[in-house]
């Protein structure tokens, strides 16, 4: 979409009453940037709306991200990097422990420019290819980040889970989920977030599952209109 477009979308979730707007990838696009920047500076974010942006944990994306968020009223700063088995292997040609350095530096960077940007910032993480990683070690790599970040009551963190490419059926990835919920560390100071994709049509069930299983919070589209095969539908959902 263009910048005019993004805007008329982002008026459009507001006067539907969306509270929290995820609002794309500064560090993506030149449009992204802008986007972010004039929401700012035109002052179009609400009092009670919070916007959400994404960031790989490289430190060059990081650092544009924050350039694009501050003054921002209420923004949450959302960190991701892979973890499967697939991905160390075969992308980063990394060990756990060093796929988990990743995530502990992107989280340390994120905490050292919020403290440094003028602006109110909530932070969140993804296992990114949570259903090809081991769940044990996905809650490590959950929990190092956490222990960098120390959740509070009044500053709590988010740990979202993707069900990045869905290759679990929705009871498995619930018991999967149940797992996490219950061994986090912070947990009462952590919102546990879903992000329901739909490769195998199962974005619903995968959602209303995992929050029985423990989850705080989903991430979704409007229709299920998303990234790649579409993620699960707000208003089914609703």
């Amino acid at each position: 979409m263009s910048l005019d477009e993004k805007l008329e979308f982002f008026q459009m979730l507001v006067d539907i009453g969306f509270k929290e707007i995820e609002v794309g990838f500064p560090a993506a696009s030149e449009t992204e940037y802008q986007f972010m920047r004039t929401l700012i500076e035109k002052d179009m974010i609400p009092d009670d709306v919070t916007v959400q942006v994404l960031t790989q944990a490289r430190e060059h994306i990081i650092k544009r991200t924050f350039e694009a968020v501050k003054g921002a009223p209420h923004a949450v700063i959302h960190l991701y990097n892979s973890t499967s088995v697939a991905q160390r292997e075969q992308v980063f040609r990394k060990d756990k422990e060093q796929v988990k350095q990743l995530a502990i530096d992107g989280a340390k960077l994120l905490l050292k420019l919020a403290n440094e940007t003028d602006g109110n910032f909530t932070f969140e993480y993804s296992p990114e290819s949570f259903h090809g990683t081991e769940v044990d070690y996905a809650v490590e790599v959950c929990n190092a980040v956490l222990d960098v970040w120390q959740p509070t009551a009044d500053n709590k963190a988010i740990i979202n889970i993707p069900t990045t490419v869905e290759n679990a059926m929705p009871h498995t990835f619930a018991c999967q989920l149940e797992y996490v919920h219950k061994h986090l560390k912070h947990r009462e100071n952590v919102v546990l977030s879903l992000h329901p994709h739909n490769d195998r049509g199962c974005g619903v069930a995968t959602a209303e599952l995992g929050i029985l299983a423990g989850a705080d919070r989903i991430e979704g589209t409007l229709f299920g209109n998303g990234e790649r095969t579409g993620n699960v539908d707000i208003i089914t959902l609703g």
